[in-house]
């Protein structure tokens, strides 16, 4: 979901663009992607530095701050493979990392040691592997894996004194684990049973025990964590509500206590190593919200003031005496900042923006609502070009997220501020069927993919066509995966509403994407088929609505990018689809990108795909 155009402003650094409004700077792809995208954040042992990874060389790599000088050493050098930190190894230097082949999804865990060298925890040619957490004395780690059964994720234990696994779970059913507690006794086991229903249980691993502690009303569980003396766990629910509120589950009487609720879906929440603090976070109308408690008192705390934008999320130390703040703009991408409890200091350790582009002149994100066909009130996130006005009309995208069951959010989006710094409005639809917004309109799409949740996004486009800064009559769709298709559909079924379409690996063909999701899947397979339909007994419906079985009724041009290695959406869904197309005679463009997969993390194709996307834009909707 990027884009681009090279012209001379490539030479030039950036040009300035007289509009009837102001003076807006024009910046090149380029200079948007020497911005750097952070993560991780986790302490040492004398916690005088952090690990994490970033994206400055291209692709990403795993670096060490240390937080006295803001000095960032290179811990990783791949060129190849994107590597994600995991954590330092207690008492030393050595690390984990994360990393996959060719955006293939299967993910591996790795040891690097303090002289360079790399060891593959986990290498099963075909395994997928997720580190789950540590064990309460550090001296071992549970991870996720596939190795034995690629349908379903066992839970292991790896000592770090010998480096073997031991089998902890074995998951023969499809029953998750979601959460272990501190003296490994008790397991929180999840069972998906629809996309808006699922179960959980507790396992008691001495006893062999599982007692069910959801509900069978229709709702959702997720367990969070437990306590350190392994009395009591908490979990988020909406059994009985709109939106998802945290409860306290007291282990020996069986007593349920609702602690924490919002008029907005509670994300997560989980305590400190020692149980000082515990942090939660809030989906607020399209934001995240993350608010701090004295874990004991239930007691409010104050974050550091932010000079701007608001936190993303923390990592406390070990200790309880550090902290890790993530914050983020709608100008700007995650920077990192240290803060000391005692001291209150709080410092900036990151600065994730090129230093080349001024935030001022990128613009903020506006949620925004409007009424689709039926009277629904739709929620969506704007954004609004600076020499937008009524003399200066722009055109604009109806965008569309991934899913089902996504949610376009504020925040900082590199492909979207480009888009806008070069004269595009974007409308980042939540049209019914996304998440964030209650669980009845979670559910609306629910066998009707294609058609309202497609009409809202159509309604978007003629909401879009009513301000009088934007050109009517220039309007397209944009979208990534589930996205995709909607972009594909909006097209077919709506030939003299979107100018141009831009589908980035979408699906072509329910039936066939459906049959081919990924092995590890399978617990999902009931849930997901639940709500899209099953191949098997929907075949009808699904490929009515499949693009690949409509491609005669492609008039509009088309962009389509996609990733060789998707695991997800095929190669072939595009590869057909944009055959088909061909045969109309539609301008047809087709981008393949063959060292990714659902989605572009090597910088040189984000680049690759956004120069494509605007030049694409700027002869079609201009």
């Amino acid at each position: 979901m990027k884009p681009l155009l090279l012209t001379v402003s490539a030479l030039l650094g950036l040009i300035s663009i007289t509009w009837s409004q102001k003076a807006v700077k024009q910046y090149t792809i380029e200079q948007f992607y020497k911005t750097v995208a952070f993560g991780g954040g986790d302490f040492n042992n004398q916690e005088n530095k952090v690990l994490l990874h970033d994206n400055s060389t291209g692709i990403f790599n795993v670096y060490e701050i240390d937080l006295a000088t803001k000095e960032k050493k290179p811990l990783t050098n791949s060129g190849k493979e994107s590597y994600f930190a995991i954590d330092y190894i207690p008492g030393s230097n050595s690390f984990m990392y994360s990393a996959d082949k060719g955006g293939n999804e299967n993910s591996h865990i790795y040891l690097q040691n303090a002289d360079g060298s790399a060891t593959d925890l986990t290498p099963g040619e075909k395994e997928k592997a997720s580190f789950v957490g540590w064990n309460r004395p550090r001296t071992a780690f549970y991870y996720s894996s596939n190795l034995r059964d690629p349908k379903f994720f066992d839970i292991y234990k790896m000592e770090l004194s010998n480096w073997k696994p031991s089998l902890l779970y074995q998951n023969e059913t499809g029953m998750d684990v979601s959460s272990i507690s501190p003296d490994e006794n008790w397991l929180l086991l999840t069972k998906s049973i629809t996309s808006d229903k699922n179960e959980m249980y507790l396992f008691n691993r001495k006893t062999n025990e599982l007692k069910k502690i959801s509900g069978e009303t229709e709702a959702t569980y997720g367990p969070q964590n437990f306590e350190l003396d392994n009395s009591a766990f908490y979990y988020g629910t909406n059994d009985g509500s709109e939106f998802t509120y945290l409860v306290k589950y007291d282990i020996a009487s069986g007593k349920k206590q609702k602690i924490f609720s919002d008029k907005w879906d509670v994300n997560y929440m989980y305590t400190s190593e020692n149980g000082k603090y515990r942090v939660i976070g809030v989906n607020a109308d399209g934001r995240n919200k993350v608010l701090l408690f004295d874990h004991k008192t239930g007691k409010p705390l104050p974050f550091p003031k932010l000079q701007e934008g608001y936190v993303q999320g923390v990592s406390i130390s070990p200790t309880e005496k550090n902290m890790i703040v993530y914050v983020v703009s709608d100008r700007s991408p995650v920077n990192l900042y240290s803060f000391n409890f005692a001291s209150q200091k709080f410092d900036k350790l990151t600065n994730s923006l090129n230093p080349e582009i001024d935030a001022a002149d990128l613009v903020d994100a506006e949620v925004v609502r409007f009424k689709s066909f039926d009277g629904l009130q739709i929620p969506a996130i704007f954004y609004k070009p600076k020499n937008a006005s009524a003399t200066t009309k722009v055109p604009a995208l109806v965008w569309v997220h991934g899913g089902p069951g996504g949610q376009s959010v504020a925040g900082y989006s590199q492909s979207i501020q480009y888009f806008v710094n070069h004269g595009y409005a974007i409308l980042a639809v939540n049209n019914r069927g996304s998440s964030g917004y209650g669980k009845s309109f979670y559910k609306m799409d629910n066998r009707n993919h294609g058609d309202k949740d497609l009409k809202d996004c159509v309604w978007g486009k003629k909401w879009l066509a009513q301000q009088s800064y934007i050109d009517p009559a220039k309007i397209g769709i944009y979208g990534g995966s589930y996205g995709g298709f909607m972009s594909l559909a909006g097209i077919i079924q709506y030939p003299n509403e979107f100018k141009v379409g831009v589908d980035l690996f979408g699906v072509t063909n329910w039936l066939r994407t459906l049959k081919s999701i990924p092995p590890y899947w399978e617990s999902f397979r009931k849930a997901l088929y639940d709500e899209m339909g099953d191949p098997a007994t929907d075949s009808v419906r699904l490929r009515s609505i499949s693009p690949l079985f409509n491609t005669d009724k492609i008039k509009t041009p088309l962009l389509v990018l996609q990733g060789s290695n998707d695991p997800r959406v095929l190669q072939v869904e595009s590869d057909e689809i944009v055959a088909g197309a061909k045969k109309n005679g539609t301008p047809v463009e087709y981008v393949l990108f063959p060292d990714e997969g659902h989605g572009f993390r090597k910088k040189e194709n984000q680049m690759k795909a956004a120069k494509v996307t605007l030049e694409f834009l700027d002869k079609y909707l201009q």
